[in-house]
């Protein structure tokens, strides 16, 4: 199935699908494995940084040879890309999702560059992703009138033809530095105005009870990243504390672990399993 008949399927049932970002093979067989043990599907993202990381043929080859092993259904999706020409490298490689971020230019170049993506992922048969609205960055905070505007998505979606989008009601990236709160009244009125199914960035720390109430008022799509860096991280250097292993294939297993149990907690959130 196409991630776009997906994503439709999905907000005709109000439910939604996690999108998480892997940073290499650790990250990504941790997310995989949990989503083999849950027997759920999901979509795996690279942003542009890892890509340059890893390397773009070689981060796709692994996802390919990560479907196979683990055999879970996933699509590979290219998240906050930042020009055409990045776009279209993804596409080519084989990607089944991309998003291009115009979100911090005006309405109308966001329109025009939004839509030069949308006619060139059609050769491919890819679904598009854009943002309309401000998600702050790490370091970036709101500003006044930088939430999504009913009567701007329509104009937005109308005007480029994109299967999902991206809003700004209230969740920034990276780490909340006091507890988050989401504007679901102004969700449920972008909603009800647009076709799309609708993405929420910047998930991590967001409670589990804001996330359902999301999903119930038109959030397809539940963008995971900063708590999946964070819990790998903390697991990695709690096992080296006072440890001289120097094996990374023995080492690095208890930060995987760490990623499978955060993710098989996201997954039991988001798709309602006990």
């Amino acid at each position: 199935m196409k991630l776009q008949d997906k994503l439709l399927q999905l907000k005709a049932g109000r439910k939604a699908i996690l999108a998480a970002n892997f940073y290499n093979f650790e990250t990504l067989s941790g997310i995989m494995q949990a989503a083999t043990n849950l027997k759920t599907p999901l979509i795996l993202q690279l942003s542009e940084s890892s890509i340059r990381y890893m390397g773009l043929p070689v981060a796709v080859a692994m996802v390919k040879a990560a479907i196979r092993e683990f055999r879970v259904e996933a699509w590979l999706h290219l998240d906050h890309g930042s020009s055409v020409s990045m776009v279209s490298k993804c596409l080519d490689e084989g990607f089944d999702s991309v998003m291009i971020d115009a979100s911090e230019k005006s309405l109308e170049e966001n329109i025009e560059i939004t839509s030069q993506v949308v006619e060139i992922a059609a050769g491919y048969h890819a679904n598009v992703e854009a943002e309309l609205g401000f998600v702050p960055k790490l370091g970036q905070k709101y500003k006044d009138n930088e939430f999504t505007r009913p009567e701007d998505a329509r104009k937005f979606v109308e005007s480029t033809g994109i299967n999902a989008l991206a809003v700004a009601i209230g969740s920034a990236h990276g780490f909340y530095k006091q507890a988050p709160k989401l504007d679901i009244e102004l969700l449920a009125r972008i909603s009800q105005t647009v076709p799309s199914p609708l993405v929420l960035h910047g998930s991590s720390g967001i409670p589990d009870t804001m996330l359902i109430e999301a999903i119930e008022n038109g959030i397809c799509k539940i963008n995971l990243a900063t708590e999946t860096k964070n819990v790998f991280m903390l697991a990695l250097k709690e096992r080296l504390r006072n440890n001289d292993e120097i094996d990374l294939r023995i080492v690095f297993p208890y930060a995987t672990k760490a990623v499978i149990n955060l993710i098989e907690k996201k997954l039991k959130t988001i798709n309602k399993i006990r």
